[in-house]
């Protein structure tokens, strides 16, 4: 077993990720962490627009859209076995 550090836009389908940090400016990251975002939550990329922006996620039992450049400044772990 590996772990990997990456962006939350880097997760593939269907990947389950953990949540290590949120680098977004101050009124976005009090959104997301109000939506559940916190350091240690699972997060579950489902879906894409057919732009490619948004991505639909599970977070907590609830499916939210993130934009690329908030998914960017999301940094994940991962564990690939």
């Amino acid at each position: 077993m590996k772990d990997q550090n990456i962006n939350l836009n880097q997760l593939e389908l269907d990947k389950e990720g953990i949540i290590e940090s949120i680098d977004c400016d101050t009124n976005i990251k009090r959104r997301l962490l109000d939506l559940g975002l916190v350091k240690g939550t699972k997060i579950v990329p489902i879906l894409v627009s057919p732009s490619n922006d948004p991505r639909a996620f599970i977070v907590r039992g609830s499916i939210i859209a993130i934009r690329k450049e908030e998914a960017k400044k999301i940094k994940l772990n991962t564990i690939n076995v």
